[in-house]
C-alpha cells in the first residue's frame, strides 16, 4: 500500500516537472515579429503648390485638365513614387508666344503630363539619368525628357525648350517637385525646330546735333572784322577830304586880303 502511494506521487512530481519544462521553454526559442514599417506620410499636392512658390497657373491647368488626380494617385497609392517640374507662373507668361494658349485641350493635358515622371527621383539620380537617351513621362509615347548634369545643375530638354531645375520645392520619398524656369514644351506637339533667341533691338541712329547759337554767333565774328575793318577806312578817307577842303578854303580867304 505504502509502495503504491509512492509511485503515485512520484508519477505526479514527475508529470508537474514535464509540465512546467514545456511551458518554459517556448518563451527562449520564439523570435519577435518585427514592426512594421510606418507607411509615408500623405503628400496634399494641391495644397503643397498653393503654399510652396509662385505656382498658381501651373495648379490651375493641374485641376482643369484633371491631371492633379493622376499626380495625387501616383503619389500616395504607389511604391514608385513621382518627380514634377513645376513652372514659375512667369514661365507661363512667356510662353504665350509659342501659342501655349491657342492649344486644344487634350494638347495641354499632354503637355500638363508631360511635366511628370513616374518615379521618385532626388537630384543625385539626375546624373544617371543623363547617361540615358530620354526618360518617359506621364504623357506616354513620344513624350520624353532628356536631362544632363553639369556639374550639379540639372538641365532639362524636351526637344522644343531648355530649362534648369532651379529649386528643390520638395524632395521626400514618394515625392520629389523641382522647379524650372520654363514651360516644358513637348516636341511631339510644337514640333523639332527650336525657336531662336530673339534679335536685339537695334541701337538707335543718333542725329547730328544742330548748330548752336554760339556757334554760329562765333562764325558771323569771325567773318566779321573785314567788313568792319572795310567800313573803318571809308569813314576815314571821307573826314580827311573833309578837312582838305576846309584847309584850301582858309587859305583862299587869306589870298583874297
Amino acid at each position: 500500500m505504502e509502495f503504491s502511494m509512492l509511485f503515485i506521487v512520484s508519477n505526479i512530481m514527475l508529470l508537474l516537472t514535464t509540465a512546467f519544462a514545456k511551458t518554459a521553454s517556448p518563451s527562449s526559442s520564439l523570435t519577435p515579429t518585427p514592426a512594421p514599417a510606418p507607411a509615408p506620410d500623405f503628400v496634399n499636392l494641391t495644397e503643397l503648390l498653393s503654399v510652396a512658390g509662385p505656382f498658381h497657373t501651373f495648379l490651375g491647368y493641374l485641376e482643369s485638365t484633371k491631371v492633379i488626380d493622376t499626380f495625387q494617385n501616383q503619389a500616395n497609392n504607389t511604391e514608385e513614387g513621382i518627380t514634377i517640374f513645376v513652372p514659375k507662373d512667369s514661365a507661363f507668361t512667356s510662353a504665350k508666344k509659342s501659342s501655349l494658349s491657342k492649344l486644344k485641350s487634350e494638347e495641354i493635358k499632354q503637355v500638363i503630363l508631360f511635366h511628370a515622371l513616374p518615379h521618385f527621383y532626388s537630384l543625385s539620380d539626375f546624373k544617371n539619368l543623363s547617361e540615358t537617351s530620354s526618360t518617359p513621362t506621364f504623357a506616354g509615347g513620344d513624350y520624353t525628357l532628356n536631362f544632363t548634369d553639369n556639374s550639379g545643375t540639372v538641365l532639362i530638354s524636351s526637344g522644343w525648350s531648355k530649362t534648369k531645375v532651379s529649386s528643390a520645392v520638395h524632395a521626400t520619398d514618394p515625392v520629389a517637385i523641382y522647379q524650372v524656369d520654363k514651360v516644358l514644351l513637348p516636341e511631339a506637339i510644337f514640333g523639332t525646330d527650336i525657336p531662336p533667341a530673339p534679335a536685339p533691338a537695334p541701337t538707335p541712329d543718333v542725329a547730328p546735333a544742330a548748330d548752336s547759337p554760339t556757334e554760329h554767333s562765333a562764325d558771323s565774328k569771325a567773318s566779321s572784322p573785314s567788313s568792319t575793318h572795310d567800313g573803318s577806312s571809308s569813314h576815314k578817307l571821307i573826314s580827311y577830304g573833309i578837312w582838305a577842303n576846309l584847309v584850301l578854303a582858309s587859305f583862299g580867304v587869306l589870298v583874297l586880303f
